[in-house]
């Protein structure tokens, strides 16, 4: 049985309120396999953002174990916690994150340079398959949001992760954008074999799917 790339153990989080912490997560136990895609939901405030964040090692559980790739994020250093974001995770945001002072061929390759691996010939390839070919010289304030999406998708692919979360990948596109650029991104994530764990409010888009999990009080259901 191929180990999971992703897995929770018993996660508890909680943040300071003004009356003492406020718990967040409550013993959440998850595991993703290789080349698994999983749509996460919950009313806004039940807590998917901090679990994303967790697990790319944004923040550190106050109990339980997060591992990417069979590393336990808690117990690593900052340094070897960066390390794994940089290399083994990759993050799709709803706003698209772009650096606006970088052509569209630069932002696609950032990540991937990051992690030490730059490959012109990867970042054309998914240039040409997110149709992106002719828009490489571009910057990001010329391109529409569907195009935006795109290049922020072709980022995450080109460094090659063991782990993408998608955080509303399309909560910012109209409805014929969204189906197209969510078929774009599965694709992709067959193609390269990537864990998908996708935060979504979509009944549609997280029936698109391998598994569905839905966040409720702190536990997953």
């Amino acid at each position: 049985m191929t180990p999971p790339v992703l897995h929770f153990s018993g996660v508890t989080k909680a943040f300071d309120g003004a009356d003492g912490p406020v718990p967040v997560l409550r013993g959440v136990d998850l595991s993703l396999a290789p080349g698994e895609t999983l749509a996460l939901t919950g009313e806004s405030g039940s807590g998917k953002s901090t679990l994303l964040h967790l697990a790319g090692g944004l923040e550190i559980a106050d109990a339980g174990v997060v591992e990417v790739a069979g590393r336990d994020l808690g117990g690593l250093s900052d340094t070897a916690r960066a390390a794994v974001r940089c290399r083994d995770v990759a993050v799709i945001f709803q706003q698209f994150n772009l650096i606006p002072s970088l052509r569209v061929a630069d932002n696609i390759a950032f990540q991937a340079r990051l992690a030490g691996r730059a490959d012109s010939g990867a970042v054309a390839d998914l240039a040409q398959k997110l149709r992106l070919g002719d828009q490489l010289h571009k910057y990001p304030e010329a391109l529409s949001g569907g195009q935006q999406q795109r290049v922020a998708i072709a980022r995450a692919i080109a460094a090659r992760p063991r782990v993408l979360l998608a955080d509303e990948p399309t909560g910012n596109l109209d409805e014929d954008t969204a189906a197209e650029v969510l078929d774009q991104l599965l694709a992709l994530v067959s193609e390269t074999g990537a864990a998908l764990l996708l935060v979504t409010h979509s009944p549609a888009i997280a029936a698109r799917m391998d598994r569905r999990l839905h966040l409720r009080g702190g536990r997953l259901a």
